[in-house]
């Protein structure tokens, strides 16, 4: 039962890298685009990293390290993203 779990949790990781990936097709701006990319890799890579968590629990250590480091790493990169894009005007108030 564990082995299927984990085999349908590296599926539905691989689905969402896939999935991610179709709106580079399409015709709205590249910060949609990236951002729509940025969340199903992070979703697929953590849905897969805890597929193998559950194959090989003896490496637990090393593959929570990876949830919390790709979780962190992701999200900052959103909020670089974001601060980069920005017209760079100030508020004036």
């Amino acid at each position: 039962m564990i082995d299927f779990l984990s085999y349908c949790c590296i599926g539905l990781g691989i689905v969402f890298w896939f999935w991610g990936t179709f709106p580079l097709l399409g015709q709205r701006s590249v910060l949609f685009k990236l951002h729509s990319l940025s969340v199903a890799d992070t979703l697929g890579s953590m849905s897969i990293i805890f597929g193998l968590l559950l194959k090989i629990p003896s490496e637990w250590s090393l593959l929570v390290l990876a949830l919390i480091s790709l979780a962190i790493w992701n999200t900052v990169l959103g909020y670089v993203l974001a601060y980069c894009s920005s017209s760079g005007e100030k508020d004036e108030r």
